[in-house]
């Protein structure tokens, strides 16, 4: 049996005497969707932080494919091949829509001068094949300049574009209009053939239902459940996380 992509043991988080996360066991295998499921200070938000490098374990192990990993930092993570969309979207509202889709990763030519045209192009390209959300005309818009639920399609389109073997998604449908959620689920639900696998923090059950292969309920910072889509329904699931 081939090792998950990525997995915690024992994971615990503290900030003072908040324990946020208590022995934490998870993982994601390949062309896999798992659903992280539970109410408000869960601990769902804790743990993709704690996976995307922003805020390290206190303690515990975790694991890339069998390797005993640290993830202390976004790069670490990054280069571990995990890719991140954000709750609060991550955005710079003084920025130009592609300047934030390639911050920090900008193309440049042999002379170290950026590749404006292409990293422009790039950028349409995904937020209208990718995601497809509308009412972004021109690359060259700042970010504050659009709606809510246009800035979360450029966070997507970033995360998209740089994905790797695991995007973790965290409440990416909260500024979505209707039809962007549906397209945004469809595009997650493919991301099996791609070579992709996601981890997707929702609140909305029937969501997750719809896309994910396996559903983790968690509550108060620990795991409570861990089941997959043929064991359970919506309403079991609702309960768990109800009752949990």
């Amino acid at each position: 049996m081939n090792a998950p992509l990525l997995e915690t043991r024992g994971v615990t988080k503290r900030y003072g005497n908040l324990e946020a996360l208590r022995g934490v066991d998870f993982h994601i295998s390949a062309n896999e969707i798992v659903a992280l499921l539970g109410d408000n200070g869960a601990g769902k938000s804790t743990l993709v932080k704690l996976l995307s490098g922003i805020n390290p374990p206190t303690s515990g192990e975790l694991y890339a494919r069998g390797e005993k990993v640290t993830i202390n930092t976004r790069q670490e993570s990054e280069d571990i091949g995990i890719e991140t969309i954000y709750q609060d979207m991550a955005v710079v509202d003084d920025m130009e829509i592609w300047r934030n889709m390639f911050l920090g990763r900008e193309l440049r030519n042999a002379l170290g001068f950026l590749k404006e045209a292409e990293m422009k192009s790039m950028t349409m390209n995904e937020l209208s094949s990718g995601v497809d959300i509308s009412g972004i005309d021109s690359a060259d818009q700042l970010v504050g300049s659009l709606s809510g639920g246009q800035k979360q399609a450029v966070a997507i389109a970033r995360a998209v574009h740089f994905r790797k073997s695991i995007l973790l998604l965290d409440e990416p449908t909260s500024a979505l209009s209707v039809r962007e959620t549906n397209k945004l689920l469809d595009y997650i639900s493919n991301l099996r053939g791609r070579g992709t696998s996601a981890v997707f923090v929702t609140h909305n059950i029937y969501h997750a239902y719809e896309i994910c292969d396996r559903f983790v309920v968690m509550s108060h910072g620990t795991k409570v459940h861990d089941i997959t889509k043929a064991e359970t329904s919506v309403d079991d699931l609702t309960q768990m996380v109800i009752n949990s």
